[in-house]
């Protein structure tokens, strides 16, 4: 049981909340129900299961995402993973609705193909990138966007929409392969070519900083032409720490490769988490007014 509740990497969620929390700010139609169901089908039942069925085929022995000394997996990995996404399906049936479960499916299979051996998109750098960035980013709020406001597929082709969408993508394949940094080895055993082991250890700080440069040049013309150039503005300050983190590591990294390590990695992934999480949220709280209903 131990292996199991350690393997579903249920702290790992928050590393992927930014997604959520960017979907339901721009949420016209939400309801309480509704983006309570979406955040605890995505992150207590479908991200937890992904996790538990990465390890169960990838069978680390050194260091993963917040797991410093995995234990061993057995079956019972396994069968939690199908466990918590027939759960997650049932539910985004029954609380959500048909086309919140099918987009649903899509993500698990997709996940699922990024880790099974017989097709093991992690294998391939390009495409296991495309895939993680995408399926992780643009269609996850896609899926949030859909679920939390009980719309279809058509109301989401839009402009105003399908851009954020495109730039929380852009964001993911910037930090991608930085979750990789430290797994060189891992992968090399495995036959592994991510994208980090492709680029090499400070080529995978350069690709960095080119697809961050690229997705916060996005995000201000975003902002300045959707909503208001404030929010452009306050999105710089709340990714000083993030920034600040980055240049930290990178210049320790530079000094010598090994800092290019687990602990420098988790660091680095929570610190975006926390400082994307925190101004997301403000921005849903401020477009809605949300505290003119307290106060």
């Amino acid at each position: 049981m131990r292996a199991i509740l350690l393997h579903l990497r249920l702290p790992f969620s928050i590393l992927l909340m930014p997604v959520y929390f960017f979907a339901l700010s721009v949420s016209p139609n939400f309801t309480e129900n509704s983006l309570l169901w979406v955040f605890v089908i995505l992150h207590l039942l479908i991200y937890p299961a992904s996790n538990a069925y990465n390890s169960y085929y990838d069978k680390d022995e050194g260091s993963i995402g917040l797991l410093k000394r995995p234990p061993k997996v057995n079956q019972g990995v396994y069968w939690a993973a199908n466990v918590l996404d027939l759960l997650g399906l049932y539910l985004s049936f029954t609380k959500i609705g048909l086309t919140f479960m099918l987009l649903v499916l899509g993500y698990i299979l997709v996940s699922r193909a990024y880790s099974y051996p017989g097709i093991r998109l992690k294998k391939h750098p390009w495409y296991g990138w495309l895939a993680a960035g995408f399926f992780q980013g643009f269609y996850t709020f896609m899926m949030v966007y859909i679920g939390i406001n009980g719309f279809g597929i058509e109301n989401f082709l839009r402009p105003q929409l399908i851009v954020p969408a495109f730039l929380s993508s852009i964001l993911l394949w910037g930090s991608f392969p930085l979750t990789q940094v430290y797994q060189h080895g891992e992968d090399e055993k495995r036959g592994d070519q991510t994208i980090s082991r492709l680029l090499g250890v400070l080529g995978t700080f350069h690709f960095a900083v080119g697809m961050f440069l690229i997705a916060n040049l996005g995000f201000i013309l975003y902002f300045d032409h959707f909503h208001a150039s404030k929010y452009a503005l306050i999105f710089q300050f709340f990714l000083a720490p993030i920034v600040m983190y980055f240049m930290l590591w990178y210049l320790m990294v530079r000094k010598h490769p090994r800092n290019a390590s687990y602990t420098w990695a988790m660091g680095m992934n929570f610190a975006a988490a926390l400082s994307l999480n925190a101004f997301f949220i403000w921005f849903w709280i401020d477009r809605t007014n949300l505290l003119q209903v307290f106060f």
